[in-house]
């Protein structure tokens, strides 16, 4: 077979696949989710299996133990959370007066250094944006909750998750040596080199991002919650857990917090309180999680992040923004390889002067 047929081979299965899975997205969420838990729990079956439990019985406990572990959580924080969420939905219109009341002498003070045409202008132009932004999140909103969850009943979730993660990690390594023994042999070595490189940096981001996340959901919450802050603990748990979009999660926590805190404090005090928590988490994030959990080699940029994340969401739903990051990995790694390639070919040439 000639280059040119191999690589019409190739993208012809890609394109398949990509079909695909825009047509079965809608029910693929419990199998991606399934497979997502499987992955990052993978590396604590290997370690069971080394101090000499067999496969099946160390996919057995970990599977309960995680699931177990997550419906505790959810039973323990969902009466909590719904509470939090009904009033915070129902405090927004007082809220938003609160804030406009106490933005009122800013705004008065800025109308008197500017001429009407241009106070006119600013107004206008601020309306008109955010239209566009509210807009655009909700379609955004509208395509994730469409394509995925809103397809999906939570009975399915609860089923099929699990035991897609039962069998995908008891059977990871046989799946991982099936699929090796297919690979074309000339070109084995190179691909089980850039698989193994797809691995370390969806290993470093997934696993390590994930546990970012869940320790600053629980220092937001916790944090805004001593603080004395209105809905404090949904604010911080949803800034911790959106916290794998660069800066994103963090800004969307703050401009919630701030809001909250100017429209239930008096004293400014307890607004340099709740700054200070955000504070804190970015310095804890930035110095220490990050670093040691995540690394600084993993080699995916914020902005291609932020745009995988947002392209999956808008193509494939929910299940596209779960395959957002892995995704974007090997996107990332193979263009890097192409990248190799190329200064290596005769087409890259060599500088003569």
């Amino acid at each position: 077979m000639s280059r040119e047929a191999r690589v019409a081979v190739w993208l012809v299965g890609l394109i398949v696949f990509a079909f695909l899975l825009f047509v079965l997205s809608s029910m693929l969420l419990p199998f991606v989710a399934g497979m997502a838990v499987a992955y990052f729990l993978d590396p604590v079956a290997d370690r069971l299996e080394e101090r000499g439990l067999s496969r099946t019985l160390a996919t057995t406990l970990i599977t309960v133990a995680f699931f177990v572990l997550a419906l505790s959580v959810l039973v323990v924080l969902i009466p909590l959370l719904q509470s939090q969420v009904v009033g915070f939905v129902g405090k927004v219109p007082d809220l938003v007066e609160a804030v406009r009341e106490r933005a009122g002498p800013l705004l008065e003070r800025l109308q008197a250094q500017l001429a009407s045409s241009d106070m006119d202008g600013l107004r206008s132009a601020a309306q008109s944006y955010a239209g566009q932004a509210i807009q655009w999140i909700g379609g955004v909103i509208k395509q994730i909750l469409g394509g995925g969850v809103a397809l999906l009943s939570l009975l399915s979730l609860l089923l099929i998750t699990p035991l897609v993660t039962f069998y995908l990690l008891r059977d990871w390594d046989d799946i991982i040596d099936r699929v090796d023994d297919l690979l074309p042999r000339k070109a084995a070595t190179t691909i089980r080199t850039q698989v193994a490189e797809i691995d370390r940096i969806i290993a470093g981001f997934v696993r390590g991002q994930a546990t970012v996340c869940l320790i600053l959901g629980a220092f937001y919450g916790i944090g805004l919650s001593l603080v004395g802050l209105e809905f404090g603990l949904i604010i911080g748990l949803v800034t911790g857990l959106i916290s794998f979009i660069p800066y994103f999660g963090m800004l969307v926590g703050l401009a919630a917090g701030f809001g909250v805190a100017i429209a239930q404090f008096s004293d400014w005090a307890p607004i340099a309180m709740v700054a200070g928590v955000f504070l804190v988490g970015q310095v804890v994030e930035g110095n220490f999680l990050t670093p040691k959990l995540v690394g600084d080699r993993v080699g995916l940029h914020p902005v291609w992040v932020i745009f995988a994340l947002l392209a999956g969401g808008a193509l494939f739903g929910f299940t596209g923004v779960l395959l957002s990051v892995p995704a974007a990995a090997v996107i990332g790694v193979l263009v890097r390889f192409a990248a190799e390639r190329y200064r290596q070919s005769d087409l890259y040439g060599v500088d003569d002067g």
